[in-house]
């Protein structure tokens, strides 16, 4: 797994230098690219890659799409550790991007990199038909913006210190985190032109995988190591976040996240033995950095 998972990151991201590269320079390119590299574990790629080998997709062309969630996982990230969001200096085991260039280079640089994103889908070296590349750049956009990642950031904001229902957190969570992965599960069956009722069936897969990953983030940010994690832990509970942990605690909060592997699994299963990736990917999430 681990040596699977080194080879996706190794791999996303040479793309990502050589595309960024081959750009024309700007006083942005140095923000961009430290926002955006080493990078994280790949998790989401990880995914894309898996769910891809269901339907025998490229794996170069799975590497460049995923190269582009990257982009909006690191925009994301980008404008979350900014002073007015969650104020974190520390992403990934080095100072943030605002800490290093300054909040206003972040937020252009957070904001390049989210249209790089459409950049890399929509470039000629994409070898795919152009009506898919729309299809892709347009649920790319809806898992993106208010009804994704930057509306679950919201409410991620406006629930804190606040008694907020188990079924708005997890709505927020789906939003926040869900639903790229949700991308990430539906962009193989886009690109196979499957049904619209099989486009919903690994959307809503791909928005419990993405739930998981946040319930996990959260029991490493309750007990795990700042070190280890690459960013400050402990602080969901002194900034009065709404997690599943704070409304139903650490114990239950493992267990639900064992029921969401089952039902998961229990999904999948009609694929069969191509389904033992991924299942081998919902266990690493859950087990990682803890």
């Amino acid at each position: 797994m681990k040596n699977e998972i080194n080879k996706i990151a190794k791999d996303t991201n040479y793309f990502l230098k050589k595309f960024i590269n081959n750009q024309n320079s700007s006083n942005l390119i140095s923000a961009m690219k430290y926002g955006l590299f080493p990078g994280g574990k790949k998790i989401r790629s990880k995914i894309l890659i898996d769910f891809g080998s269901l339907f025998s997709i490229s794996y170069n062309t799975l590497i460049q799409i995923g190269a582009a969630v990257e982009c909006i996982h690191a925009y994301s990230l980008i404008h979350d550790d900014l002073p007015c969001m969650d104020d974190d200096k520390i992403r990934r085991g080095k100072p943030s991007t605002h800490i290093k260039y300054g909040e206003s280079t972040a937020v252009l640089a957070g904001n390049s990199l989210l249209t790089m994103a459409f950049e890399i889908l929509s470039n000629k070296n994409l070898d795919l038909p152009e009506k898919i590349k729309i299809n892709l750049i347009k649920k790319l956009s809806e898992c993106s913006g208010h009804l994704g990642i930057a509306g679950g950031q919201y409410l991620d904001l406006h629930y804190e210190k606040k008694k907020i229902s188990k079924s708005k957190i997890i709505e927020m969570e789906i939003k926040k985190t869900g639903m790229l992965f949700s991308f990430c599960c539906v962009a193989p069956a886009i690109i196979k032109k499957k049904k619209n009722s099989e486009l919903r069936f690994f959307g809503t897969i791909g928005s419990d995988i993405g739930l998981l990953f946040q319930i996990s983030d959260d029991l490493i940010d309750n007990k795990g190591n700042s070190k280890i994690a690459g960013k400050k832990t402990g602080k969901d509970e002194k900034k009065g976040k709404a997690t599943l942990i704070s409304l139903i605690g650490y114990d239950n909060a493992v267990k639900y996240c064992d029921n969401l592997i089952i039902n998961i699994n229990k999904k999948i299963k009609k694929y069969g033995p191509n389904t033992k990736k991924i299942k081998k990917t919902l266990e690493h999430i859950l087990k990682r950095d803890r």
